[in-house]
């Protein structure tokens, strides 16, 4: 595997795994490698967490940064929320996250 590029894998609402090779150095996140995929992520707000529409579930048992505040806020009013929830929005790719797996939720 080059240097800055970490394989992630995203499963759809279908429960279809669609593993991607991402790059860590153009500062991208989740939500923006399943669009660029065609995957059915919203992305309404454009991944400022001011929605949820992003919404996924970490499914691997990687350490990532805690949530903010305003992913919290978005997360208390999203549905379906599970204690993995994170919006997609908020996990930048860095390569620690080689292997991270991620669920889409279900939509209301």
């Amino acid at each position: 595997m080059e240097d800055n590029v970490i394989k992630v894998t995203i499963i759809d609402r279908e429960g279809e795994a669609h593993v991607i090779e991402a790059p860590t150095d153009m500062n991208f996140n989740m939500m923006e490698i399943a669009k660029a995929e065609d995957l059915p992520v919203e992305g309404t707000c454009g991944g400022m967490a001011l929605c949820a529409s992003c919404h996924c579930y970490v499914e691997s048992d990687h350490e990532l940064n805690p949530p903010s505040d305003d992913e919290e806020d978005m997360l208390d009013q999203a549905f379906f929320v599970e204690d993995n929830s994170r919006l997609s929005c908020q996990l930048r790719l860095n390569n620690d996250m080689d292997g991270l797996v991620v669920k889409l939720a279900p939509v209301s």
